[in-house]
C-alpha cells in the first residue's frame, strides 16, 4: 500500500530556501548561470533588482559578474520568460524554456478587434523577427522598420495602448517571439535596448514534463493551479497537464498542509526543521513571485503590506525565517547607498545582526557602501 507523503509549510519553506541558495550562500566558484537555474530565472525587468536576486543568494558575486555571464561569456540570456516577463535564463536552458513556453496555451487577446492581430499575422511577426535579428543586434524603431518591410504596414500602426502611448501593433507579440526563441536582448546602445537573435537549438523531448519538474524541484509542493499563475496559463490546462504527468509516473501527489499537491517523482525528502535566517530579496525575486501559498509565506500584516493588490514581488521583501516580514528599499546616491528596511514585527539580537550583514552583502552587490536604516519605507510599490 503506498503511503501520501505529509509536508508541512515549514519543511516546504525551508527546502525551498535550500534549494535556492538562501539558506546559505552558493559555494564559491558557482557559476552565476547555476545560481539563476536554481531560481528558475531571474525576473529582469528591473535589471538591477535581477543582479540583487542573484548577489544575495552568493557570498562574493557582483552586478559585475551578473553582467559578464549576460553580456560577455554569453551563459546567460535575457529574455522572455514566465508570464510574458523580462527574464534572466541560463543560456544552455533555452531550449528548453522555448520548447515549453510555445506549448502553453495563449489566451483570448485583451486588445479590442481592431488592434488585435490574427494566428497567421502572429506568426508572420514572429518569422519576420528572427530573419531581421539574425546575425545583427536592433533597436526597437530599427526592428519596426524591417519587420513593416517583411509584412506589411499593418504590423506598425501605432494602435497597441502602452504607458500613455501608442506602440506599433506587432508588439503584442513581442514576448512569443522571445519564447520562441528568436528575439532576445543584446547590449544597450547608449541609452537604448536592442534586441538579437540567440543561437538556433534542437528541439526538447519532453520539455513539458521536464519543465514541470524543474519547477516542482524549486517550488513544490505546488498544485496545478499555482503552476499556471506563476506560468500566467490556462489552470485547466494546467490539471490536465498534471494529470497526464501523474499518470505517466512523472511527478507524484503529496498532501501538503491538508490539501493535495504535487512533486516530482521521488523527490520526497525535505529537511526536519523550518528555513532559518535574515534575508533582503529585491523587486520580483522568484523566491516570493513562484511560493505558494501565498497566505502562508505572506502571513497577517505581511499580506497587506508586502503585496501589491495581493499581487507578489512590488515590494522589495524582508524575509524571516522563510516568510515575508517586512519590506525594504535601497536608495543610491554616488558610492553610497542607504537601506531603509521596515520590519512588521520584532527582530531578535541574532536577526538584528543578520540584517545588518544583509544590508552590506546588498550594498557589496551593487558595488556601493550600504548605510542601514530601520524606519518606515515610504515608496509606494513598483508599477
Amino acid at each position: 500500500m503506498t503511503t501520501t507523503a505529509r509536508i508541512t509549510w515549514d519543511a516546504a519553506s525551508a527546502r525551498r530556501a535550500e534549494r535556492q541558495f538562501l539558506a546559505g550562500p552558493a559555494g564559491s566558484g558557482t557559476p552565476v548561470a547555476e545560481v539563476v537555474g536554481a531560481m528558475a530565472g531571474a525576473h529582469a525587468q528591473v535589471l538591477s533588482a535581477a543582479e540583487v536576486s542573484v548577489g544575495v543568494r552568493t557570498a562574493q558575486l557582483t552586478r559585475a559578474d551578473v553582467r559578464t555571464a549576460l553580456w560577455d561569456e554569453r551563459s546567460l540570456v535575457k529574455t522572455y520568460g514566465p508570464r510574458g516577463t523580462v527574464h534572466l535564463l541560463p543560456a544552455r536552458e533555452l531550449p528548453l524554456w522555448s520548447a515549453a513556453l510555445t506549448a502553453v496555451p495563449t489566451g483570448p487577446s485583451p486588445f479590442p478587434p481592431d488592434v488585435r492581430l490574427t494566428e497567421e499575422q502572429a506568426g508572420q511577426i514572429v518569422t519576420a523577427i528572427g530573419d531581421a535579428l539574425d546575425g545583427r543586434c536592433l533597436t526597437l524603431d530599427e526592428l519596426t522598420e524591417e519587420i513593416v518591410a517583411r509584412t506589411g504596414p499593418w504590423a506598425g500602426d501605432r494602435v497597441m495602448p502602452a504607458f500613455q502611448d501608442l506602440w506599433p501593433r506587432w508588439r503584442q507579440v513581442m514576448h512569443r517571439a522571445g519564447w520562441a526563441g528568436t528575439l532576445c536582448f543584446g547590449p544597450n546602445r547608449g541609452r537604448k535596448a536592442t534586441y538579437t537573435r540567440p543561437p538556433r537549438t534542437e528541439s526538447v523531448a519532453d520539455a513539458l514534463g521536464t519543465f514541470v519538474r524543474r519547477y516542482l524541484h524549486a517550488y513544490g509542493p505546488a498544485t496545478p493551479q499555482h503552476f499556471a499563475k506563476w506560468l500566467a496559463a490556462p489552470p485547466g490546462w494546467a490539471s490536465s497537464l498534471f494529470g497526464e504527468l501523474a499518470a505517466a509516473g512523472g511527478i507524484e501527489q503529496v498532501d501538503f498542509e491538508g490539501t493535495p499537491a504535487w512533486v516530482a517523482a521521488g523527490d520526497t525528502d525535505f529537511p526536519d526543521g523550518p528555513a532559518r535566517g535574515v534575508r533582503l530579496l529585491p523587486y520580483f525575486d522568484a523566491y516570493v513571485i513562484a511560493g505558494q501559498p501565498r497566505e502562508r509565506l505572506f502571513p497577517g500584516e505581511a499580506y497587506r503590506r508586502a503585496l501589491a493588490g495581493g499581487q507578489a514581488g512590488n515590494y522589495p521583501v524582508l524575509l524571516v525565517d522563510g516568510v515575508a516580514a517586512g519590506v525594504w528599499h535601497q536608495r543610491r546616491r554616488g558610492r553610497r547607498t542607504t537601506v531603509t528596511v521596515e520590519p512588521l514585527g520584532r527582530l531578535t539580537a541574532r536577526q538584528e545582526r543578520e540584517l545588518g550583514e544583509q544590508a552590506e552583502r546588498v550594498g557589496e552587490v551593487l558595488e556601493a557602501t550600504a548605510e542601514l536604516v530601520v524606519g518606515k519605507v515610504t515608496v509606494g510599490p513598483h508599477a
